[in-house]
């Protein structure tokens, strides 16, 4: 999975309404889904691409969604920005065939890698600088530290924090915050899914939360809901 997407796959559901700073794409794995967005109700549809913060919800309650989030400001994200016609919050789908048209994917195939496939092929490969490749990995391995700021970032590579944040801004499309924050909540989410036994307070503080309101508040901001309905409806919900 690129590491500015969060993707999950759920059947028979239905969440409150909620807004995230993600673009989000829902898309109808089988059956139709209504969905409310930003106070107008579509029914009957096969998926949408929203902005982030546009508020929405999702009923389907007897199919399918695959929901994919990504950070705005990675390529995939800044790629989708340009979608939008002027004052555009949403675009619409309301028939397979539209979403095989918006994302250059096989005739009248639904098939989500299809769509992540046709996405990360018109990203822009990044060579990136050695120092940017080091604090990457860096995360990748000491994500779950609640320890690490900006300077422990600029310590790694030498650079004064504020250079080494335009570099790595620069090169990936994201802020430092942001790309640890993102690490976090795609390790946190897997382990609500999939680690039944550990408690979500545990699950926090080992994904590098201060605490389980901070996870709580993210998480919420991202799907909609708690870690305690994810975990709690895991036997119908998966990440990818």
């Amino acid at each position: 999975m690129n590491q500015f997407v969060l993707g999950l796959q759920a059947r028979n559901l239905t969440v409150e309404i909620h807004h995230h700073s993600a673009y989000q794409i829902v898309l109808s794995n089988d059956n139709p889904f209504n969905s409310t967005i930003d106070g107008k109700l579509y029914e009957h549809i096969h998926g949408f691409l929203i902005k982030p913060h546009v508020r929405h919800f999702c009923v389907a309650e007897k199919g399918t969604l695959n929901i994919l989030n990504i950070e705005p400001y990675s390529s995939i994200g800044l790629q989708l920005s340009g979608s939008f016609k002027r004052d555009e919050e949403s675009i619409i789908f309301d028939f397979p065939q539209e979403i095989n048209s918006f994302f250059d994917t096989s005739k009248n195939t639904l098939n989500i890698n299809a769509v992540l496939d046709s996405l990360l092929s018109k990203q822009t490969v990044t060579d990136y600088d050695q120092r940017v490749s080091k604090i990457l990995e860096y995360i990748k391995d000491n994500y779950f530290r609640s320890d690490i700021t900006p300077q422990t970032f600029a310590d790694i590579v030498f650079l004064s924090p504020s250079r080494l944040a335009s570099l790595f801004k620069q090169q990936t499309g994201s802020s430092l915050s942001k790309y640890l924050l993102w690490t976090r909540m795609r390790q946190a989410v897997y382990l609500t899914l999939t680690d039944k036994e550990k408690s979500l307070t545990d699950i926090a503080y080992d994904t590098g939360f201060y605490d389980l309101p901070q996870l709580n508040k993210y998480m919420y901001e991202m799907f909609g809901m708690p870690p305690k309905a994810l975990k709690f409806s895991s036997d119908l919900i998966q990440i990818y």
